[in-house]
């Protein structure tokens, strides 16, 4: 099952191209090789050849036939020119000297090379040997060949043919084994990941997909699928609990609201009682509506679309408008509201979306601190960074707690009784990744600041 699969996949495909792509390269090279080297060993063997005809020349021309004759018999005699071959013969190709018995009857040629197999066998050989020869003819039409014996050379010629092959053809056979077995393990690799998208889909996103320790490319696939399965179990969580939120959040008004409409239904008419559970039923959907309206705007700002409205902005001023709004709340809450730090911070982005920010941090810092505390507004340009902090001198967050206080609908207040639908941070949030802008939370002793790093306005 996996050898078909090897066999049929993209990769081993690929293999192949480079497999027949390298062996032409090798087969070129190697070839290259073969020719070069039978090229320079016959090389050396014509130039001693031609220059033993240069000298056998200049004796004819010197001494005539006769003084070639002897000269050959010397060199027959000479042990140092052992591979050689001698015939000197006359216009009718009859012997006159040199230690071949008859002229080859393959050689036509009055001059130039030729190669043969000799008719008999010569000393220091056991079989008739091939031989490669230069023949020329002097003006008295007399003809003389000298030849060496090639045998040595044409077999070790062939023996680098040979091996030639043989080394080709043993590349590409491990070749073709390494590309199936890296193949192969890729394929694994591959069904590894398949069969757990597979039991993914059949059980849930609790499965995770094995590693092998060997740090390598597919270790690291793997780790990033991994990682990624854990972020899509986190947001389904986050998702059942948005869910199960909405729905706590939503019963509640709309069942005070249907329980008022049935009692103003079935009750007795009267005009002020009547008018009074109207107020409250538009009220309790008010808060309905806002609960939508909240979570319509979120999704805005984290699909990034209000980028057009980018602009250099100064928090102060937007920081004092905040504080302005909700003074009067603070007064009612017995708690003392104020805007320190730099006259001017600016920086680049959504002048509205930044007001909205800084007021739900305001708002919560005024609901969750002391009664008769403070609240701080600090604007400040920290290391090149424009930052805002807002402090209050409450309860604080738990430190566990800070990490899920921007999910939505989340409350420290589990029971739900407090005001509030826990959606505020999530837009401070949203905001925030949209300014790309970094969210810090610090123990006030006794308190929360938290602050907002923005980038400067460039």
């Amino acid at each position: 099952m996996l050898l078909a699969k090897t066999l049929r996949s993209s990769t081993f495909k690929l293999a192949l191209i480079a497999i027949a792509t390298f062996g032409v390269i090798v087969s070129a090279l190697f070839s290259y090789v073969y020719l070069s080297t039978s090229s320079y060993v016959r090389g050396r063997s014509d130039r001693a050849i031609m220059t033993e005809v240069s000298s056998l020349r200049a004796a004819y021309e010197r001494s005539g036939r006769d003084g070639l004759i002897a000269l050959i018999g010397q060199r027959i005699a000479d042990k140092s020119f052992a591979d050689n071959v001698y015939m000197l013969a006359d216009p009718s190709l009859v012997p006159l000297g040199g230690n071949l018995k008859a002229w080859p009857s393959t050689v036509t040629a009055s001059s130039g090379w030729a190669e043969f197999r000799a008719g008999e066998v010569l000393p220091n050989t056991t079989n008739p040997p091939l031989l490669r020869a230069m023949i020329e003819t002097f003006p008295g039409s007399d003809r003389l060949l000298v030849g060496r014996d090639i045998s040595e050379l044409d077999n070790f010629t062939d023996q680098i043919k040979t091996a030639v092959i043989s080394v080709g053809a043993l590349l590409v056979v491990l070749a073709g084994l390494a590309s199936i077995l890296v193949t192969r393990r890729t394929v694994g690799r591959i069904e590894q990941i398949n069969a757990t998208s597979r039991a993914i889909m059949q059980s849930g996103l609790d499965k995770r997909i094995p590693l092998r320790g060997s740090h390598d490319e597919w270790d690291r696939v793997a780790e990033n699928l991994n990682l990624m399965l854990e972020r899509i179990e986190t947001l389904m969580g986050e998702v059942k609990q948005v869910s199960d939120n909405v729905a706590h959040d939503l019963r509640t008004p709309l069942t005070r609201m249907r329980g008022r409409l049935e009692k103003a239904y079935h009750g007795e008419r009267i005009g002020e009682n009547d008018q009074a559970l109207i107020g409250r039923t538009i009220a309790d959907l008010d808060a309905v509506l806002r609960i939508f309206s909240s979570i319509t705007r979120i999704a805005q700002i984290e699909t990034q679309a209000r980028k057009d409205a980018f602009r250099t902005v100064n928090l102060v001023e937007i920081a004092g408008e905040v504080v302005e709004l909700y003074d009067a709340a603070a007064e009612q809450d017995g708690t003392r509201l104020t805007v320190i730090g730099d006259r001017e911070v600016l920086v680049t982005g959504d002048r509205d979306l930044i007001f909205d920010a800084i007021a739900n941090l305001v708002d919560n810092a005024i609901k969750h601190g002391r009664t008769g505390g403070q609240v701080v507004v600090a604007n400040e340009n920290i290391g090149g960074s424009a930052v805002i902090s807002i402090s209050d001198d409450g309860p604080g967050i738990p430190e566990g707690e800070r990490e899920h206080v921007f999910k939505r609908f989340y409350r420290l207040e589990h029971r739900r009784y407090t005001p509030g639908n826990g959606l505020g941070l999530s837009l401070v949030a949203a905001v925030a990744r949209l300014h790309s802008a970094r969210i810090e939370m610090l123990d006030n002793a006794p308190g929360l600041k938290l602050r907002l790093w923005f980038s400067p306005a460039g």
